[in-house]
Order: structure tokens, then sequence, then C-alpha cells
């Protein structure tokens, strides 16, 4: 993959804020109350919602969580559809993507749309990338497929190293965190169950 654009990150970090931004005023909430119901700081939500931080994935979970929303939501829209295959299929080209900026993760959804009880996606860790610095929790279910290099997964106590071939599969309502420890681009195909929303 291409590595991005100060100016492309910028931009996804301002559209990611944007519609944040949105959907907490269609909610009706102020930041004060997304901050209490997300159990993050008003500052952290301020900064997100101007396209100054790039959130981590623990806190986009709880944003989204908060706002009602499954995680799927903030990815970008993708080009149009064909009409005779929209719900079905998801041409590699077509795909929507989501960019976590200084995280060095981009998730692009394999799923042909929004809805459904589960989300395939295609996860791409740059060396070095996480998820983020702590591990968090939601409902559900996810597994995964690791297609190249090496997937470093924490779950609970447990933290295992998978390699090109190796799966997994866990309760999200464990604490868990991922990351890149190797050298070269890690790429996982990854579901989750969306049962929670």
């Amino acid at each position: 993959m291409k590595k991005q654009t100060t100016a492309s990150a910028d931009a996804q970090k301002m559209g990611l804020g944007i519609q944040v931004r949105q959907r907490r005023r269609i909610k009706g909430l102020t930041l004060t109350e997304l901050s209490q119901q997300s159990e993050l700081s008003v500052g952290l939500l301020s900064q997100i919602e101007r396209g100054l931080s790039s959130p981590s994935l623990k806190s986009m979970t709880q944003i989204c969580t908060a706002l009602g929303v499954p995680l799927s939501w903030l990815f970008d829209s993708g080009p149009l559809e064909n009409p005779a295959e929209k719900g079905l299929v998801v041409r590699r080209g077509s795909r929507r993507r989501l960019d976590l900026g200084t995280y060095g993760v981009t998730k692009e959804l394999l799923s042909p749309d929004l809805g459904g009880e589960m989300q395939i996606y295609l996860v791409s860790i740059r060396p070095g990338g996480q998820s983020g610095p702590e591990t968090y929790t939601h409902r559900g279910e996810e597994g995964g497929l690791v297609l190249t290099g090496t997937l470093e997964l924490t779950v609970d106590d447990r933290i295992v190293l998978l390699y090109e071939g190796d799966s997994f599969r866990f309760r999200s309502s464990l604490a868990h965190r991922f990351a890149n420890p190797g050298a070269t681009q890690t790429n996982v195909v990854w579901a989750n169950s969306l049962a929670f929303y």
C-alpha cells in the first residue's frame, strides 16, 4: 500500500471529526454529555471533532457506542456501486476505508454494506502500528486470519504472536488490543459480530 501523505491524513482526521460532531449534534448531546457517556475527556473529544487528534480503536469504539452507531459508520463511503451488486458484492476498488493515522492502522470494509450482524475488514498494520496503547472491550465476538506479516494479539492476560496463515477467535468482552511487532506490513482479514449494536 502507498504511504499516505500528511495532507491526506489530515483530511481524513478532519472528515472523521466532522462525522462525530454531526452525529453528536443530531443526538442532541453536548461535548460534556458525550464525554460522560463515552468515558473520554472533553478535551480529547474536542480535538477529535476539530481534526487535531487521531483516536485509537478503543476511543473510536467508545465514541460510536455512546453515539449508538457501529464502528463501520465512520468509514468513508467509497465509490458508487453497481446497483445489481448492491448489498452482495464489494469490488476491490470500491472498499470503504478508515485510516487510524498516527496508530499506523488502516481498515477496509469488505462487507457489502453497514448493516447485518457481522462486519468483515481487511486490517493493514504498518511496522510498529497498533490498535492503541490500551486494551478495550465491547460486546460480540471477533476472529481473523493473518494473510501476511506478524500480528501480536493481546487478549486478557495472554499475548500471542500470529504469523501468515494463523487464525484466531475470541469474545470481544475480553480486554484486547493488537500490534505489528515485525519489520513488514501485516494484513489480516478480521470479522466482528455486531449483535451488540
